[in-house]
């Protein structure tokens, strides 16, 4: 390996723990804040959007252990972000279905409005950093992990639209109706990662 070459992998990997760590940093946040407002406003939907903010620093966690153990450890990455998609799809599921039982509408909530909003803004930019860094690493776990990101970005519309359409139509299903229709498709990326199939024709 050439010394360029070795220079644009260590440059990469340095990148890939930068991100790591500041998705770490915002979906802890992200998260206390969250549950916080979500407790504060007897929302369910604000509550489990932070739960999902605590799978997504899980995943950050899993992709710094990668970087630092190396490549002899992508396929066990891989898996483990699988689980952490696998395991968001079945909270996802629980809570919407049991919002939609016991008619939890999402209570109007400005900091819940507000950090759904900023996560719309923040996660779209780490997503697609991390897909570059996953590109020069060739890391279809560190690829996995930036569609957790962008999972979170979806997970962040619905929320916000939840809380906007039961705030201004009094629609409470709206969100976990939302949430619904996002479950097969999280499990979908999980079912692929654990699988080692993801991100196969991406470079």
């Amino acid at each position: 390996m050439s010394a360029e070459i070795l220079d644009s992998k260590l440059s990469a990997v340095r990148r890939g723990r930068l991100l790591s760590y500041l998705t770490i940093g915002w979906n802890s946040l992200e998260g206390i804040i969250a549950v916080a407002a979500g407790i504060v406003a007897g929302s369910i939907a604000l509550v489990g959007f932070g739960v999902d903010s605590v799978i997504e620093v899980s995943s950050g966690v899993i992709i710094l252990w990668r970087l630092a153990a190396g490549e002899h450890r992508e396929k066990l990455a891989l898996r483990l972000v699988g689980v952490c998609f696998v395991a968001l799809a079945g909270y996802v599921a629980f809570d919407a279905v049991k919002s939609l039982i016991y008619r939890e509408a999402p209570e109007a909530s400005y900091v819940g409005i507000a950090i759904a909003a900023l996560s719309l803004v923040v996660m779209p930019w780490l997503a697609r950093e991390k897909r570059k860094v996953a590109a020069r690493l060739s890391s279809r776990a560190m690829h996995a992990d930036s569609r957790q990101t962008d999972l979170c970005m979806y997970l962040s519309a619905i929320l916000l639209g939840g809380l906007i359409l039961n705030a201004v139509f009094g629609w409470w299903w709206a969100d976990p109706v939302a949430a619904l229709i996002m479950v097969p498709i999280i499990a979908n990326e999980g079912i692929e990662a654990l699988r080692g199939e993801s991100c196969d024709d991406c470079y």
